[in-house]
């Protein structure tokens, strides 16, 4: 049963440098990851660095902490007005992006066909939020649908490029992060007019596999639409039940979860080979799962214990033809 854990930012701590310095150099993801994965386990690669340097890329700052997952800095759109002149960063020009490009380039010369490399995008839909925060995004979005229509054609082109040259540059699957879609943030009939379209419309340009993900948020009440997108594969959260969500897909998406990234900080090795049997049990049958976080980053609080336990149980309980 494949295994994939968000180590980006533990490989700071590997490589003994502040997050900060390691996120100065793709040579700096490229040998984390090489090493992370062999001693967890983990049969997936990330070229993934941070959404708030992605955030740079936009003319954006990003706020670094001493054992946490860089911040995205001030909205650079003040006002709904700003759209009329916000232009996308070019992949090309940009050496925040091309430092993932190359982690990527490095990774598929290291591991070759051996393991996927995931890429990630965020939403043209989700991207907002850090463009412009929360409540201005919402009052766009109700009393201006002409900007948030500009706004969003803009972020959707930017997007398929992005992903598009992340695969040109070895990624075998790109993880679509969709926080906003979630019914936790939106009701059902705004997604549907909204995030649902938008996600079907970039996905269909994106030149490989995509995986919904919506980083640790509920997504019951969506999954039959999440299937219309063009997914191949869902983010589970930790808040519903993995074997319901199973069954609700139909076998048409495969499931990635759904492991409680926040409460693996204070697990037992008991505790965590619990977790993992369980997800085992009701889910394993048949295939058609990832074992994972539910957000897609593990915390840099969670001891290395429990992530060579979840290693071990997989190992020793996920292995097919499953018991029973």
């Amino acid at each position: 049963m494949p295994l994939s854990l968000g180590l980006t930012l533990r490989g700071a701590k590997l490589l003994d440098l502040s997050i900060k310095d390691y996120f100065q150099k793709p040579e700096h993801i490229v040998k984390a990851q090489l090493i992370l994965n062999e001693k967890f386990g983990n049969d997936t690669y990330s070229n993934f660095f941070s959404t708030a340097l992605e955030y740079k890329a936009w003319g954006g700052e990003a706020i670094y902490f001493e054992d946490g997952p860089p911040n995205a800095g001030k909205p650079i759109i003040k006002t709904p007005e700003d759209i009329l002149s916000l232009r996308a960063p070019e992949v090309e020009e940009s050496n925040t992006l091309q430092n993932v490009i190359r982690a990527t380039e490095l990774l598929k010369d290291e591991i070759d066909n051996e393991y996927p490399i995931l890429g990630v995008v965020i939403s043209p839909f989700s991207l907002p939020i850090i463009q412009m925060g929360f409540n201005k995004y919402i009052e766009l979005i109700y009393n201006n649908r002409d900007l948030f229509d500009q706004l969003i054609t803009l972020n959707e082109d930017y997007v398929v490029k992005w992903a598009n040259a992340q695969i040109n540059a070895g990624a075998d699957a790109i993880a679509y992060y969709d926080p906003f879609s979630s019914p936790e943030i939106v009701p059902r009939e705004l997604y549907l007019k909204t995030g649902f379209k938008i996600a079907k419309d970039t996905i269909a340009k994106i030149d490989g596999p995509v995986a919904s993900h919506f980083a640790s948020a509920r997504t019951k009440k969506i999954i039959k639409d999440v299937m219309k997108t063009g997914s191949i594969a869902i983010g589970i959260s930790s808040k519903e039940d993995i074997e319901e969500m199973k069954k609700l897909c139909e076998g048409k998406l495969a499931i990635m979860g759904n492991l409680n990234t926040i409460g693996m900080v204070n697990w037992s090795v008991k505790e965590t080979e619990d977790k993992v049997k369980q997800i085992i049990k009701k889910a394993g049958k048949g295939g058609g799962i990832i074992v994972s976080d539910n957000h897609g980053e593990i915390p840099f609080q969670v001891p290395d214990k429990v992530l060579l336990a979840i290693k071990n149980a997989i190992e020793k309980w996920g292995n097919y033809p499953l018991d029973g």
